[in-house]
């Protein structure tokens, strides 16, 4: 009988097991919710702001002259003198272009110095009631919760009442209602910054506290009160305009926003330009205001550099 000879199995060739890639990290510059916004928002709010403050000079008619046979014109009508009315005329036959334009003055002049003057303010205290803390931060903080809880409207509608509307009053209105918003986040950012290690190390080598808060505390805090004044203009225009449509701003003849809207109440379906023109110029600078704060925000967000 013949011999079988076993011959050995081989041996299976092991797999060669391949290690999984590393997973990858997210970029932030990549995700689209960390995606920093385009500069043409920037560019676009600032034309639509920079088109306001340029269009008594570009279209400065007269917005008081009064022309009674021209009276409630549509947009694009000529008058009784050959006059074109672009944006049409109002009961005593203003041209509306013109008071559009002076009214964008005013409600701009109101919004820019409120801003500043409260933030200025605001910045101030915030910064300093965060660095000393103890009972002047007490003081301050129970100060801005007072004001911060005390309705608007109603302190608007005192002060004007007392006083009398003028410019100045609702410019002094304005200041005195928003500038606790500012010192609350400065002194939050104040809080953060005091026990840093750059302002440890400046307290080391004998920098006063004057030194700290001027040229390492305060340059930190400015980028979010810069934010937030962008987005408070838009609310303070805004809110300068209810206060003229409510009747307790600045009062006729002279044009704001606000009164020109208050006083097309009558004319909603005979004038309909009357109203259309100005909400939507309050909405247009609102925007542009808008796209300016969220480009500063994402900006100045180290997160997305």
């Amino acid at each position: 009988m013949p011999r079988h000879t076993l011959v050995p199995a081989p041996h299976p060739t092991p797999e060669v097991v391949k290690p999984n890639p590393p997973p990858k990290q997210a970029d932030a510059r990549s995700s689209p919710r960390k995606q920093r916004l385009p500069l043409s928002l920037m560019w676009t709010g600032g034309v639509l702001i920079f088109f306001w403050l340029l269009l008594p000079v570009l279209f400065g008619r007269d917005p008081y002259t009064q022309n009674i046979p021209d009276r409630l014109l549509p947009p694009g009508s000529a008058g009784s003198q050959g006059r074109v009315y672009v944006l049409g005329s109002d009961p005593l036959g203003r041209d509306n272009l013109g008071r559009l334009a002076y009214g964008a003055r005013l409600s701009l002049t109101v919004g820019v110095t409120s801003v500043l003057g409260g933030g200025v303010i605001g910045f101030a205290l915030g910064i300093l009631s965060g660095y000393i803390g103890g009972g002047i931060d007490r003081i301050l903080m129970r100060i801005v919760d007072l004001q911060l809880s005390f309705p608007f409207i109603i302190l608007a509608i005192g002060l004007l009442a007392a006083v009398g509307p003028s410019i100045n009053v609702v410019i002094m209105l304005f200041i005195v209602a928003r500038w606790p918003v500012y010192a609350r986040v400065a002194r939050a950012s104040s809080l953060e910054l005091k026990t840093r290690e750059f302002v440890t190390a400046a307290r080391a080598v004998g920098a006063t506290d004057v030194r700290l808060l001027i040229r390492h505390i305060a340059p930190s805090c400015f980028a979010p009160i810069l934010v937030i004044a962008s987005f408070e203009l838009a609310g303070v225009i805004m809110a300068e305009a209810s206060l003229g449509f409510l009747g307790v701003g600045i009062a006729p003849p002279t044009p704001t926003w606000g009164n020109l809207l208050a006083g097309s109440r009558n004319y909603l379906r005979t004038a309909w330009w009357l109203a259309v023109f100005p909400g939507l110029s309050i909405s247009l600078v609102a925007l542009a205001a808008n796209l300016m704060g969220d480009y500063l925000r994402d900006y100045l967000d180290p997160r997305l550099r």
